[in-house]
């Protein structure tokens, strides 16, 4: 499969069979490949060996976020870490503008030779939202984003491509969207399992070989999309050649590609405080708590990493060095507590899908945190202790009628003798008010925070925010179980489609329509409560005010028309009103 071909002696078969053969070990015979038919001779067009796709035009950046903005909005997520998140908002956020300073091309002539990027390797126990915190970052920019595992590439020793794949996969993770993938993000995990092993007689080539690797993309190469052993890189080639009677070379320039790298790093510190005693500023004669440990690992140099079994030059391509805390039972219990904590809203949603509305009283919060902290994951122990508590309430619930839950600390000490109880008692009225109580705590807290936000909601979004529509927006987001951002875009969605339908209607006749902000509440509420599209609602409940409008306008020449929240309520009767109200004047 490793074979080139050219375009003049291209074996159909062979690579049909070789085809065959990989979808039949892949899927297994029932699997097969069509094959291509006849290649067609290419329509005039000479094959130039070594054609290479038009170097595209900069992608134009659109980021103008500051450091303590980016930090503000990792603050809503990501319990402690308040260095790594400074550190990371900062670094990235010159990343981003500094690229966007020099797209522009009178400043492109200033840029220097050699920019050094500012990668970024993490140090920190694992769970402690290392990944989360660069996947939020992604999310925000509205750059790609790949993971991968630095294990794979030291077991399975390197291979040339292994590395560039995580480069191509940003094309993928972009939709297609090369000069998009140009400015992503790569996040290599378990990185201090490519560190050397110390000690060892003769080089450690899986390791070392794996940092040399990737020192061409952690600061300038070009990576080819295509490569020849990948069976579906071939296929599409091929399909490309009967196209066009061309062979193009796409690429990726890694120039603007952010790399982040983390481990545990586990020992470093050892190393750290052994430099910090030649120096005559030793802390102890031995690291006992893990407190001590963070401390250690704050001072961390260049050297220290080189020492640990990096080469000197991988660690010169990684100048940002963060170091993440352990998280303890009461930073556990603000991540659950916390309105955006993935981990509750993702076990409401699984209830939710049900038809069981889910809430979760303080005192269980707390429990729960205090059981994920002794499985020492930090954060990944919450997941499973949250698991183990609500399984069988999530296999036994769905099959009966009741449709609220509140997780107590009752039922995380005893499940199954809560869920006993419940079964046996399913309309305790004690169970319902403690819900509703815990309810409309969930709705202050989500109104509050949204009021906090208000004028950065009115700038990004450019809407009017009235008490009804603070507190539409709040029940659909507690009913949901999502944020309030994706809510506000409902909102405007609809406001969007409530100015096109005014657009449209004003088109065609010769009558101005327009919709009051208390109209369009009355449409939010509608749509949410119904469930129909605003687009269909709109064109049928005003499908008689281009004639009625228009027998206002012949008796009193009116052309501008205002509906209030009562006409979108009852179109009908709004515009009867209307009407009789024109012939009683006359």
């Amino acid at each position: 499969m490793g074979k080139n071909f050219d375009a003049q002696d291209i074996d159909i078969k062979e690579i049909q069979k070789d085809l065959s053969d990989y979808l039949a070990k892949k899927y297994g015979r029932r699997v097969q490949f069509a094959g291509f038919g006849p290649i067609p001779e290419p329509a005039g067009e000479k094959i130039e060996e070594g054609e290479k796709e038009k170097a595209a035009e900069p992608l134009n950046i659109n980021f103008d976020m500051k450091p303590e903005e980016l930090k503000s909005y990792l603050d809503e997520y990501l319990v402690k870490q308040e260095e790594a998140k400074e550190v990371l908002a900062t670094k990235i956020c010159t990343h981003f503008n500094r690229i966007k300073m020099f797209a522009n091309k009178k400043n492109k002539q200033h840029e220097a030779v050699g920019e050094i990027k500012n990668n970024i390797i993490m140090i920190g126990p694992t769970g402690v939202g290392k990944t989360f915190l660069v996947k939020l970052i992604a999310k925000k920019i509205g750059v790609p984003f790949v993971k991968g595992d630095a294990t794979k590439f030291s077991e399975t020793g390197y291979v040339g491509g292994d590395v560039e794949d995580l480069v191509r996969d940003l094309v993928y993770e972009a939709k297609g969207n090369i000069e998009l993938a140009q400015y992503g993000i790569i996040y290599l995990d378990e990185v201090d399992k490519i560190a050397a092993t110390p000690n060892l007689i003769g080089p450690d080539v899986s390791r070392s070989g794996v940092q040399r690797a990737l020192l061409k993309p952690m600061e300038e190469t070009e990576v080819e999309l295509k490569v020849p052993h990948d069976p579906v890189s071939q296929m599409e080639a091929l399909l490309e050649f009967q196209k066009t009677g061309k062979r193009e070379k796409k690429k990726i320039n890694t120039k603007h590609i952010l790399f982040i790298m983390s481990g545990a790093f586990n020992g470093l510190e050892e190393i750290i405080k052994k430099r910090l005693n030649r120096q005559g500023i030793g802390f102890g004669a031995e690291i006992k708590s893990k407190e001590e440990k963070i401390e250690y690992l704050k001072q961390v140099k260049a050297e220290d990493l080189i020492e640990y079994g990096f080469e000197s030059e991988f660690i010169g391509r990684l100048p940002v060095i963060t170091v993440f805390e352990h998280l303890e039972v009461e930073d556990l219990y603000k991540i659950l507590k916390n309105p955006k904590s993935p981990i509750i809203i993702s076990k409401k949603r699984d209830f939710k899908a049900y038809g069981i509305d889910l809430q979760f009283e303080d005192a269980a919060l707390r429990r729960i945190a205090e059981k994920a902290y002794q499985e020492r994951t930090g954060a990944r122990g919450l997941v499973s202790a949250v698991e183990r508590v609500l399984l069988k309430f999530e296999h036994i619930l769905p099959s009966t009628n009741i449709r609220r839950l509140v997780v107590t600390r009752a039922m995380v000490d005893d499940p199954v003798g809560e869920l006993h109880k419940i079964l046996e008692n399913p309309d305790d009225p004690e169970r319902e008010a403690l819900f509703q109580k815990l309810l409309q705590e969930e709705e202050d807290m989500v109104e509050k925070s949204m009021r906090k936000k208000l004028v950065e909601f009115q700038n990004r979004y450019g809407l009017s925010f009235s008490d009804r529509r603070i507190k539409l927006i709040t029940k659909r987001t507690v009913e949901m179980r999502t944020d309030v951002e994706s809510v506000v875009e409902e909102v405007l969605a609809i406001q969007q489609a409530v100015k096109e339908f005014e657009r449209t209607f004003s088109h065609r006749n010769e009558v101005h329509i327009h919709f009051s902000e208390e109209a369009i509440d009355e449409l939010v509420e509608k749509i949410w409560l119904e469930a129909i599209d605003p687009k269909d609602y709109l064109r049928q409940a005003f499908q008689n005010y281009e004639h009625g409008l228009k027998l206002i306008k012949e008796k009193t020449g009116r052309q501008e028309f205002l509906i209030s929240a009562e006409g979108m309520a009852n179109p009908d009767i709004f515009l009867n009103r209307l009407i009789r109200e024109t012939y009683r004047g006359e």
